[in-house]
């Protein structure tokens, strides 16, 4: 194993410090962190998977768990997941939302607020007079339907 081998210098980057274990090279916007392997361009936690785990399924995600940030490489907090399962793990609202609060949104035609739950291609809509309500109508609609939603349920 050569000094410049791809294992070799991903530990090299990573801070083990803390429970997390974090990726202190290059990052993404998203704050994924990337390494140059064989002239490809790979994402440090799954490689970190591969490097300590074994091989991940086709098909298959690599998913943190929800309090990590996104550059953690510690396979303990880290799951083989469907994209599916990956995408009801999501933490928070999307950057443009006006409401803070993940699937609600402000009905200006109704003067209400929208909440909706996307699953398996159909979506569950209900409106309400207050951000509070609409947004624990949705966290309860992920609780029933979702089944990797960490942040809803150590919340709840």
């Amino acid at each position: 194993m050569s000094a410049s081998s791809p294992d070799i210098r991903l530990w090299s980057r990573v801070d083990k410090s803390g429970e997390c274990w974090l990726w202190t090279g290059t990052c993404s916007p998203k704050g994924y962190g990337y390494i140059g392997v064989n002239y490809k361009k790979l994402l440090v936690h799954r490689f970190a998977w591969e490097l300590l785990v074994g091989p991940i399924p086709d098909g298959m995600e690599i998913d943190h768990r929800p309090t990590c940030p996104k550059c953690c490489v510690n396979p303990d907090h880290l799951r083989v997941v469907t994209h599916k399962q990956n995408q009801e793990n999501r933490r928070g609202a999307m950057r443009n939302s006006k409401s803070g609060v993940r699937g609600v949104s402000w009905d200006k035609a109704k003067s209400l607020w929208n909440a909706e739950v996307q699953h398996d291609g159909k979506k569950w809509q209900k409106y309400f007079h207050t951000l509070a309500d609409a947004e624990a109508a949705v966290i309860a609609k992920r609780l029933e339907l979702f089944t990797h939603n960490d942040l809803d349920r150590s919340t709840s």
